[in-house]
């Protein structure tokens, strides 16, 4: 997760821009873990709190905050320290949360049989294995949970001619306009190809872990159709403007990545002739009549994103 520690790296950009995750999401995971599920559309309702919670590659900390009011104790994770700042700036005064810079594979702080639940929002891509698995063998008492999980690749509900301009740009092998190279080169492997392979190559040892369940979902990219997808798996959706959605690919890390190889292209808010996510949007905009119509304000308006989404969850043995 090299990207995310650079001092380049916009952590306040990723916390603002970066899609929440829904209740229906939290209900999923606390029911699996055991804990009684709300019946108001907030996971944050009344519940006994006990246990504790390991919030592994823990980002600006939306996770442990959502899931704090279920545990006595949360231990929030991430190698950015910038990432860390973040966390700690967005959540507070809140005794129960302690936000620590460091990775997933060191868990060595942590006592035998310390923690009752562990969780990765959007980072369980980035982890290595081989040293993952013995630390958190060792650290869930049995009878704990694991909750794993991560969306990918974007599409606008209802224009399917959007989807190969964005594939394009952020995919594709060749220069996307004359000049201009793709995002492609910049993401970080095998990172990136594991979680849009829904994290199939994350595997709970089945001598440590039982009840796996993975529930997966991709959206049909060629037809744009999402009649079939199934409600447990769309978790992800959203209404946002047209410019919140550019805000969010300026989130991606190959987007940081490649923004360091060509500083010499400015994005045209900055004053600059545009980088690669304006001349994306530029064919987004030309591609959709009712955009193209709305001249300057394109930005402002509403579409119905939805993502890819995987959740992989395991009970310690």
């Amino acid at each position: 997760m090299s990207i995310f520690s650079r001092s380049t790296f916009s952590s306040a950009g990723y916390a603002a821009f970066r899609p929440s995750y829904p209740s229906v999401l939290y209900d999923r995971v606390l029911r699996f873990h055991g804990k009684e599920a709300p019946s108001s559309p907030s996971p944050l309702s009344s519940s006994p709190a006990a246990g504790t919670l390991l919030d592994l590659g823990c980002g600006h900390g939306l996770v442990a905050r959502a899931l704090a009011p279920y545990f006595s104790r949360v231990i929030a994770l991430d190698p950015s320290a910038g990432m860390i700042e973040q966390a700690r700036k967005l959540t507070g005064d809140n005794s129960k949360i302690v936000f620590k810079q460091g990775g997933a594979e060191d868990l060595s702080f942590l006592d035998d049989n310390a923690v009752d639940c562990v969780v990765a929002g959007q980072a369980a891509h980035w982890f290595d294995y081989s040293k993952v698995w013995p630390a958190l063998a060792r650290v869930v008492k049995r009878g704990g949970t694991l909750a794993f999980w991560g969306y990918k690749d974007h599409m606008v509900v209802g224009r399917p001619e959007t989807t190969p301009i964005f594939d394009r740009f952020i995919y594709g092998e060749t220069e996307p306009v004359p000049g201009v190279e793709s995002m492609m080169r910049f993401w970080e492997q095998p990172g990136r190809n594991i979680l849009r392979d829904s994290l199939r190559e994350v595997v709970p040892p089945e001598t440590e872990w039982e009840h796996v369940v993975r529930i997966a979902w991709d959206p049909n990219r060629e037809t744009g159709d999402i009649s079939d997808a199934p409600e447990e798996a769309t978790w992800l959706r959203r209404r946002l403007k047209l410019g919140e959605l550019e805000s969010y690919i300026r989130t991606f890390s190959a987007f940081s990545g490649w923004r360091s190889a060509h500083p010499e292209m400015k994005r045209r808010a900055d004053g600059g002739e545009g980088d690669i996510v304006d001349f994306m949007f530029d064919e987004l905009v030309a591609a959709v009549p009712e955009w193209k119509a709305a001249g300057d304000r394109w930005a402002e308006i509403e579409v119905d994103a939805i993502w890819g989404t995987v959740l992989l969850m395991a009970k310690r043995r």
